[in-house]
């Protein structure tokens, strides 16, 4: 068959496939939602969270993200210290995830699934404080608009839920969390958050709500 005939041969199929919007599924996603069947107990089939079971929302977290954290907790970088109650059962979870492929099959599932935020819970604080503050501690690192920075490994606190980012910044404030040689971004977020106060730290939270 001719040159020109093999490409006409398969450039009428694969223009009806792209015309009929049909994608095929990423490999890893199927993969990745049966893997999360055991994180779905504790974070919801959806990915909402449960701030009952103190577990976060994570749905639409970005994948770099979200495999990074699951590798510190498997490797031991978080989720070691004995006052880190979730993140101690975060951890076997993590390490569950043996297989080759396995952190990033279910950080890519985790970020297709849309955000969902149905148990925001509402901080008292200051949001006008709260973006003085922001401005001159987080903006450096998460964005002035807080979706993140990949390069620094700082993640889009917009989608966070708010409960959960006042625990972690009082995680770090005492060492709960950051406290691992190994976690650079985590020691350089404990000495930031040492500088702020419990209403500090709501006011910024209270800015960064305001964000969505």
């Amino acid at each position: 068959m001719p040159s020109g005939s093999r490409k006409a041969h398969w450039a009428l199929p694969l223009l009806i496939w792209g015309l009929t919007g049909c994608r095929a599924p990423p490999p890893n996603v199927s993969r990745g939602e049966a893997l999360f069947d055991m994180c779905s107990l504790c974070h919801g089939r959806d990915g909402s969270g449960n701030p009952g079971l103190r577990a976060s929302a994570i749905a639409g977290l970005p994948q770099w993200y979200i495999e990074g954290q699951l590798e510190k907790f498997r490797t031991g970088i978080r989720g070691t210290h004995p006052e880190d109650a979730p993140g101690m059962l975060m951890r076997p979870s993590a390490v569950t995830l043996s297989e080759e492929g396995d952190l990033q099959a279910v950080a890519e599932y985790v970020a297709s699934l849309p955000p969902v935020r149905g148990n925001f819970v509402v901080l008292e604080g200051q949001a006008a404080a709260g973006a003085t503050t922001y401005a001159s501690v987080c903006s450096a690192c998460h964005g002035p608009d807080a979706t993140g920075n990949e390069l620094l490994g700082a993640p889009p606190l917009a989608l966070i839920d708010a409960w959960y980012m006042l625990t972690q910044l009082r995680n770090f404030k005492t060492g709960v969390r950051g406290h691992h040689p190994g976690d650079t971004w985590g020691m350089t977020m404990r000495i930031n958050a040492e500088a702020l106060s419990d209403d500090d730290m709501k006011d910024v939270i209270a800015y960064i709500s305001s964000l969505r």
